[in-house]
């Protein structure tokens, strides 16, 4: 964990030199990223919360992503990761968002994606990348602790070329 907190403490470091702000959406780290942000002195500064959206109808509701995207490719590709994301930045001040969708087990989701494929999303007002991991049955708590460490390494890897 401290590698993690390690990371957070540079993501919110980066995101004050580049003036930004952040927002998360959690699905299958149910708001560990944000709490983990929290937790570095100063986050409030840098940090707006997060939209926990564990279920589809959840994703739809709170973040707008369409019902016909979740039904067509499942909640756990890129294409929803950064609806989620999008959906974030739109619905708060913030002018990062950061996604987290997967499944982190113990068994494949309903759509039959397997145990350890998560996908990440980092929205700005000029754009969003996606990523895909493929980590694996780890056991829960590692691919929650994996997808946060490449959510961060990815957004301070954004900030810094940013």
């Amino acid at each position: 964990m401290n590698d993690l907190v390690t990371l957070a403490w540079r993501a919110l470091e980066c995101a004050g030199e580049n003036n930004s702000s952040l927002i998360t959406a959690e699905s299958c780290t149910a708001g560990k990223l944000a709490a983990l942000l929290s937790e570095v002195p100063g986050a409030a500064e840098r940090l707006h919360g997060s939209f926990v959206t564990y279920t589809k109808a959840n994703k739809a509701f709170a973040l707008g992503v369409s019902e016909a995207l979740l039904e067509e490719k499942g909640a756990v590709c890129p294409d929803v990761a950064a609806a989620m994301a999008q959906g974030a930045l739109s619905r708060s001040p913030a002018n990062v968002a950061i996604s987290i969708t997967g499944v982190a087990g113990p068994d494949p989701d309903e759509d039959g994606n397997p145990v350890g494929l998560v996908c990440i999303a980092i929205a700005k007002a000029d754009g969003t990348r996606t990523f895909e991991y493929r980590y694996g049955k780890l056991g829960r708590e590692s691919v929650q602790a994996r997808a946060m460490e490449d959510a961060l390494t990815q957004l301070i890897t954004l900030l810094k070329n940013t």
